[in-house]
């Protein structure tokens, strides 16, 4: 007989949105933060066109993306780790809420993102 699990709700759940400079930064960015349990999976996009302002000109870059699937129980310490690691001086960081999805998948990103305790 298999264990029964309550579904995780998905509000506990985050998309976190963060641009770097490049494809390579994306995926050490990435895997540092799924080794750190502070995200369960890391997309990287290669290649986006960014257009902004910055430092009191415009700028269009080229930049990669990175898609973390995390819990809010994280995002503090997730956002601090990025701002560690990241190379930009103010890296965009952006968590958006979950409001649906597969139960057994967002199981799983709650069994994978370990909070730190204390």
């Amino acid at each position: 007989m298999s264990e029964h699990r309550p579904d995780p709700h998905p509000s506990d759940h985050l998309l976190v949105y963060i641009t770097t400079s490049d494809e390579a930064e994306a995926l050490r960015l990435g895997r540092a933060l799924v080794e750190r349990r502070l995200a369960a999976c890391a997309n990287v996009v290669p290649a986006i066109r960014s257009v902004y302002w910055w430092e009191g000109r415009l700028v269009e870059d080229g930049e990669a993306l990175l898609f973390l699937k995390t819990r809010a129980a994280v995002l503090e310490e997730l956002v601090e780790a990025v701002r560690e690691l990241h190379s930009y001086s103010v890296p965009a960081v952006t968590a958006f809420s979950v409001v649906g999805g597969n139960p057994a998948y967002l199981r799983w990103v709650t069994e994978e993102v370990v909070p730190t305790e204390g």
